[in-house]
């Protein structure tokens, strides 16, 4: 009887815990993200690692850009941080860039554009600013084609779109 009971308990955590929906973010399509101008502004720098993770292709010819900021329009844009060449973006390696753009508060959002026809899975990005506490996104995903593909954590402040 005691097997029985503990069993039934057993069932009934488990049916609860597999309802119930994850608190960890995940990347979402924003297809109607666009560059906006406070991005020409230099006048910080950032330090941006990305992860390529060990379930990714072996490497990457595909071209990846990269957009970042805050809750106040603040905008970093990166274009083309790839460079076969270099073996950029290759499965289980982190990549480390500098990147200028205009000061921002907390970053609190990340997209990457990815185009091209090899596919590639960031597991992660960090950005690391002079005023700001590091911001850790994780994808480990696959980052589909041709969209801007990421995560807004600004709770619902204004981000430019379309």
């Amino acid at each position: 009887m005691v097997k029985a009971v503990t069993f039934l308990l057993f069932l009934a955590f488990l049916f609860t815990f597999s309802q119930a929906k994850s608190i960890i973010p995940q990347p979402q399509q924003f297809r109607s993200f666009k560059i906006n101008n406070t991005q020409n502004v230099k006048s910080c720098s950032y330090t941006v690692s990305i992860t390529t993770s060990c379930s990714s292709t072996k490497y990457t010819r595909d071209q990846i850009s990269l957009a970042f900021g805050d809750a106040y329009g603040n905008q970093v844009y990166a274009p083309r941080l790839d460079d076969p060449s270099t073996g950029t973006f290759e499965r289980c390696s982190r990549d480390t860039f500098q990147i200028y753009g205009p000061c921002s508060y907390q970053i609190c959002y990340v997209y990457l554009y990815r185009s091209g026809f090899d596919g590639w899975m960031p597991e992660k990005v960090t950005i690391y600013g002079y005023n700001t506490k590091s911001a850790t996104f994780y994808y480990n995903t696959y980052i589909p084609n041709d969209v801007w593909y990421g995560f807004n954590l600004c709770n619902g402040a204004s981000v430019s779109t379309i």
